[in-house]
């Protein structure tokens, strides 16, 4: 039997037109900035959010390091959700690579309010304090189980950000999850972010890519910081075509994956052995166990019926809904979960 892997959107392989159109790419020397896929996509990539500039990187977590290092200086601060990628899963990167502080906000499902984010501003020109420099948004939120800020609530924190002088930032790891949600146009974002880090190797299922946004300025400086990362690539068209594929052709589709992870939703708020589940929005799915299982002994529930999950803390799992999970497999889940309400024991 195939394997159906819920544990994330990264787990996806490119599809057979996919690698079609990778390998029929031109390609060139990126550190040269003569690769004309890497400069497509790095220019559809600006456009698609109203931004000036993109820049191609290998990862995410590079694309989000570099804006942070480009915005900060040693001795200022990034304002951010408690819950935030940014803090939670990138290696300690923003003490590393910029030596920059953080302050943690407890927001709501991995979202902040304005008030929330302006009381955490530093008075300026006080010496005990670091100065803060930077706010950055998380779209969708993660830990929040792909909770997402709409335009609106993007424009309030931005009015707080340029009344106080502090660079704006997104971390659109799963943007396009919350821009087909909310049906809403992503050249509106690029009115309120001064840097956009979007990633298409999660639900839009390339193999690796994400690209930075921000101005002609902004990317010139975050050119240099990423050379001296490592991720100056050469000829990296061929990996710059599948996010250009991706784009053009698998942005529409998530709501395919939205409607499965509402499935879920619906069986296991009907199950005997769930205590709660986050309200699902988009593609990913954390619910709660009570004392029936521990979240070691569901995760190996579902392996022996080759089905992988995360736990994602104590009594916690996660699913996320993706492109190489076809009906057969949720049928096949959706069977597996409803049956573990007969076998539930304590453990």
């Amino acid at each position: 039997m195939l394997i159906t892997d819920l544990r994330s959107d990264t787990v996806t392989k490119p599809t057979p037109e996919m690698k079609e159109y990778m390998f029929a790419a031109i390609v060139g020397d990126d550190v040269y900035q003569e690769d004309p896929t890497v400069n497509a996509l790095e220019a559809k990539a600006a456009a698609m959010f109203g931004l000036e500039a993109g820049l191609f990187c290998p990862s995410g977590t590079m694309t989000n390091q570099i804006a942070i290092k480009a915005h900060t200086e040693p001795l200022t601060e990034v304002i951010c959700d408690q819950t935030a990628h940014i803090y939670q899963y990138e290696g300690g990167g923003i003490a590393f690579n910029s030596s920059a502080s953080v302050a943690l906000v407890q927001g709501e499902r991995g979202k902040m309010k304005p008030a929330q984010v302006e009381y955490y501003i530093r008075p300026l020109n006080n010496i005990h304090f670091p100065e803060t420099k930077l706010v950055a948004l998380e779209n969708t939120c993660n830990k929040g189980g792909g909770s997402f800020y709409t335009l609106n609530e993007i424009a309030a924190i931005a009015e707080v950000c340029q009344r106080h002088n502090l660079a704006l930032h997104l971390d659109g790891a799963r943007v396009f999850n919350a821009l087909v949600a909310a049906n809403e146009n992503p050249v509106d974002y690029g009115k309120y972010f001064d840097s956009i880090s979007i990633c298409i190797s999660k639900g839009l299922g390339a193999p690796v890519g994400s690209v930075l946004l921000g101005s002609r300025e902004f990317i010139s400086r975050s050119r240099r910081i990423r050379k001296v990362l490592g991720g100056g690539m050469r000829q990296a068209g061929y990996l710059a075509a599948a996010c250009n594929y991706a784009l053009d052709n698998h942005v529409e589709r998530l709501q395919e994956d939205h409607r499965k992870a509402k499935a879920f939703e619906e069986i296991l708020l009907q199950s005997n052995y769930v205590e709660s589940v986050l309200p699902v929005e988009t593609n990913i799915v954390i619910f709660k166990l009570n004392s029936m299982y521990t979240d070691a002994a569901f995760v190996q529930a579902l392996a022996n019926e080759n089905i992988r999950a995360s736990s994602f803390g104590p009594q916690m799992i996660r699913f996320v809904t993706h492109l190489d999970i076809t009906d057969e497999m949720m049928n096949h889940v959706i069977q597996v979960l409803k049956s573990l309400n007969k076998q539930a024991v304590t453990v």
